[in-house]
């Protein structure tokens, strides 16, 4: 079981511990503000673990981020400990590719909770254009937050969780409801931490997505936005700078020999991510 004390304490949730509509949208909103989104050690070479104990004692008890199977094997616990009904699932990310591009491999975990008669989607590890609401798993329904507009889509058994961007509709991911369990993420897990094929082993990605901001760093590429404003764009190009975004605005206390690793590893003066081809 999870140290639900420790878990609330971290991402400063102080209320009942219930199962109900309005603890999901509290849990849902202070995770992604607390617990950055980051692959610092599959980008370093370390593949993370994804046992509970190994993934409170970093998020929770070392203050440190996570991606997509950290965050959300972490939420589940937690929402599982308040007596929601969980059920874990996976997803095949085609967040800004074009439609023709080839099939990758699902390697993205989100989650179902149940509550009642109502049932949701909660994912607190979509790197990139993270979540801070849970979604109701009603196919069509337009469900507007302060940094998006995003709805859920259905085909056949096939949903996609879309976003409204100023040409349209994207399709972020897509998914089945078919219940995974926790041995079925760790091949997943493997591939997307150590492939050459995968981005997370050449680029950094870290995210915080806050009430009135949400803040991107990609390599050395900062992006700050607000909601209704226009982005903010700066280039990190010392490694002191580098330090102090990361320390300042996503808040992680990191030994400096770290920082140095990691902004010697990162590519520099790209738009784009490196895309390998392996």
């Amino acid at each position: 079981m999870i140290d639900l004390a420790s878990y609330l304490q971290r991402i400063g949730y102080v209320g009942p511990r219930e199962a109900s509509h309005a603890v999901l949208d509290a849990i849902c909103a202070l995770q992604p503000a607390s617990i950055v989104y980051e692959n610092i050690d599959p980008l370093l070479g370390s593949p993370p673990l994804l046992s509970l104990p190994a993934v409170e004692d970093k998020l929770v008890a070392q203050r440190r981020g996570g991606y997509c199977f950290e965050q959300n094997v972490l939420l589940n616990a937690a929402l599982a400990a308040m007596g929601m009904q969980v059920s874990s699932l996976v997803a095949r990310v085609v967040w800004m590719r074009p439609p023709d591009a080839p099939t990758r491999a699902r390697n993205h975990m989100l989650l179902r909770v149940d509550i009642g008669n109502d049932s949701f989607i909660a994912d607190a590890g979509f790197g990139g254009h993270m979540l801070n609401t849970p979604l109701k798993l009603v196919p069509a329904l337009v469900q507007r937050t302060p940094h998006a507009v995003l709805r859920i889509t259905q085909d056949g058994e096939l949903y996609s969780v879309e976003t409204q961007l100023p040409d349209g509709w994207v399709p972020m991911y897509r998914f089945t409801l078919e219940p995974q369990r926790a041995v079925d993420y760790e091949p997943l897990n493997w591939f997307t931490a150590t492939h050459p094929s995968s981005i997370f082993c050449h680029n950094l990605l870290m995210e915080r997505l806050m009430p009135d901001s949400r803040i991107n760093l990609f390599n050395d590429r900062l992006i700050v936005r607000h909601p209704g404003g226009m982005p903010r764009v700066r280039r990190i190009d010392r490694q002191a700078d580098f330090g102090q975004v990361i320390a300042e605005q996503f808040g992680l206390d990191l030994h400096q020999a770290l920082i140095a690793s990691l902004y010697e590893r990162i590519p520099k003066g790209l738009d784009q991510f490196v895309m390998p081809t392996a």
